[in-house]
């Protein structure tokens, strides 16, 4: 099994709501995620900078293993439609645009600093 990250990245289409989305996100969403076969574990990340103007202020970022990368993205799709058909999607989010690459695999092994460096 290959394993991969999967990038999510999102808006919330009311800033006026944002904690609803993020309410949403963390106890609806990501764990319908998680249940598709394959997904081992899932984290979310706010944007560090808020520069005016930037898109995309969240990540999810679900770390998953499979052998066939197409089945498994045509698996979100269906996870997705099903949490639309029970009602458990949410109007709020936005995500990427499509041509924004959502998976990816490791091509090197983490590396350390030799000494331990302290940030100044």
């Amino acid at each position: 099994m290959t394993r991969y990250l999967f990038f999510a990245f999102s808006d919330c289409k009311y800033p006026d709501r944002e904690n609803e989305y993020n309410e949403w996100y963390n106890t609806k969403h990501v764990p319908d995620m998680l249940e598709i076969p394959g997904m081992l574990k899932a984290t979310r990340w706010v944007n560090a900078g808020d520069k005016h103007g930037q898109q995309r202020k969240y990540l999810a970022m679900y770390e998953l293993e499979t052998d066939d990368i197409e089945k498994f993205d045509t698996m979100v799709i269906e996870a997705t439609m099903s949490t639309i058909k029970r009602g458990r999607f949410s109007e709020l989010p936005v995500f990427e645009p499509p041509e924004i690459p959502r998976f990816y695999y490791q091509i090197m092994p983490a590396k350390k600093p030799k000494t331990s460096r302290k940030p100044k």
